[in-house]
Parts: structure tokens; sequence; C-alpha cells
């Protein structure tokens, strides 16, 4: 690895708690934010510095890291009168880990350029499991040059992929995102399909494993159906972001896609019917609510 960094971390909820650890852990030297002080002072024994404003993590910083649950609470953070582009030096790195909108990981592109700041856009995949075992799938937006300098980086949390210019990065994402909702659905009604008719859901599973229909989702989260255990590693109101994120775009481009915009409409009731802070893999819930099925 390189040498130690200097690493302003704002965001250290579920994925960013990891993520900053690991980091910390690598030998960087890491400062953290977080809205609710608690989550970040709980870093403390892990080697991460608290701050106690974003500006302050960010003024020393080589790189800054976000990982905010959103593209509003990001511009915010970024953007504001108080945001933390204001408190960056020059020459310093900001990189945007949240699944944010592409014109908005653009818009962050064009106000860093502005104030000689890097930006890179390197949404991930691998949920709380892969933040905590550094096994993230990181797809990143930006310069080939300002992503090579951040490579060792991002190597401490995954396995990075730089797809294209800013915003490339939350473009994969939303391809990303559309394949781990439509698979969701889809092992959903299977295991329902099974259970219906008859067979024991976890020996279908078992069965299928190996098979053409094999995935991590039918691994992970069909187990977390069968199970019953919906304890948040994903949260269905993110997903559900980031699927009318996917709509939006979809109508942006003129194109028709009619199982993504299915899916998320499944994710709008899901929501709706308040299981938003349950993990992603209780849309089984809202088939079962469809079809008059026991929750």
């Amino acid at each position: 690895m390189n040498a130690s960094r200097n690493i302003g971390f704002i965001g250290t909820g579920i994925m960013g708690a990891p993520m900053a650890e690991r980091l910390a852990e690598a030998g960087h030297e890491v400062r953290a934010w977080n809205r609710s002080p608690d989550k970040s002072r709980a870093l403390t024994d892990k080697g991460v510095v608290t701050s106690s404003t974003p500006g302050e993590a960010a003024g020393s910083a080589d790189i800054v890291i976000v990982m905010l649950s959103s593209g509003p609470v990001c511009d915010k953070i970024i953007l504001g009168q108080e945001g933390i582009l204001t408190a960056m030096r020059p020459d310093s790195t900001l990189v945007v880990m949240s699944s944010i909108p592409v014109g908005t990981a653009q818009g962050h592109a064009r106000a860093c350029e502005e104030k000689r700041i890097r930006y890179l856009d390197a949404p991930v995949s691998g949920g709380e499991k892969g933040a905590i075992e550094g096994t993230l799938a990181i797809m990143v937006g930006g310069e080939p040059a300002t992503f090579d300098d951040a490579r060792p980086v991002f190597e401490c949390l995954g396995s990075p992929v730089h797809v294209g210019p800013a915003g490339c990065g939350e473009l994969a994402k939303l391809a990303n995102q559309m394949i781990v909702a439509n698979t969701i659905a889809t092992v959903a009604e299977a295991l329902l399909l099974a259970e219906r008719g008859g067979a024991d859901p976890a020996r279908v599973r078992q069965a299928l494993l190996g098979g053409f229909a094999d995935s991590t989702i039918l691994r992970q989260h069909g187990q977390r159906m069968i199970e019953g255990d919906f304890r948040p590693g994903g949260p269905a109101r993110w997903q559900l972001k980031d699927t009318r994120t996917a709509d939006s775009l979809a109508a942006e481009l003129s194109l028709e896609l009619p199982v993504s915009s299915l899916v998320n409409r499944l994710f709008e009731e899901l929501v709706d019917h308040g299981d938003g802070d349950l993990d992603h893999s209780a849309l089984i819930r809202e088939l079962r609510r469809r079809n008059g099925l026991p929750l």
C-alpha cells in the first residue's frame, strides 16, 4: 500500500462505520463526522478521530469520502454555505461513495473543478457484509489519474473499477441496483411459488444453488426470506431511492424498461405499507400482501 493518507470521512452509518474502521486499521489517519455524533464516537477505539463538523473532518484531508444517504443530503453537506468544499484544500480529492443521481454527481464534479479540487463518484455494492469484510464492488467515475491516485484507498474497502468520466460510477450503480431489485423480486416470487405449490422453500433454494439460477441474492436474501430475517443490511427505502432514480433516468433517455418499472412500484408499495426500514429482501412481504398470505 502507498503511504498513509489523511482521510476525512463524512457519514458513519450502517455502511460508513465499517468502511472508516477499515481505513484506520490500514494505517490511514481518519477523521470522521456523522450527524448523530454517537455513531462517529463509537469508532474512537478503532483509531478514528471524531470531528464536530463536516468542515473540521475535511479541512486537513488529502481525500474526503462522503457516505451519506441521498443526493439532497450530499448537496447540503458538500455544496451548502458551510459545506465541505469551503473547507477542502486545492488539489485534495472529494470521493462521493453515496448512491446519488448521475446529474447530481456531475454537478459535484463541476463545483469541485471551480475550486481546483479533484472529484470521483464511487458508489459501492455489497451491503453491510461487504463493508465489514472489505469486499465491496466499487464503481468509479472521474479522471483516470485521480482514480489511480485513490486506488490504494479504495483497495482497503474492496475491488475498484474505473468505468468512465464523472457520473459514470453512479450510472454503473443504477445498473447494479436494477439487477439487485429485479432479482430480489424474482427470488421472492419463486420461493412463494414453491411454498404455495407444496414444496419446502428452503430445500428448493438448496437445490438451485450452483445452477444457472444461483446468485448472491438467492444465497443471502433467499435465506433471509425463508427465515423472515429482515434486519436491515440495505433498507428497502434506500433501494426505493435507487429504483426511482433509475426509473427517472430511463424516462429521460426515452427508454421503456417494463420489468424495472414494475419492481419500482412494488418497492413503493412496500415502503408505503411501513416496511421501509426493513431489509430490501422484505419485498417478499409485499408479494405476500398481494396474495393474501400471512406475513
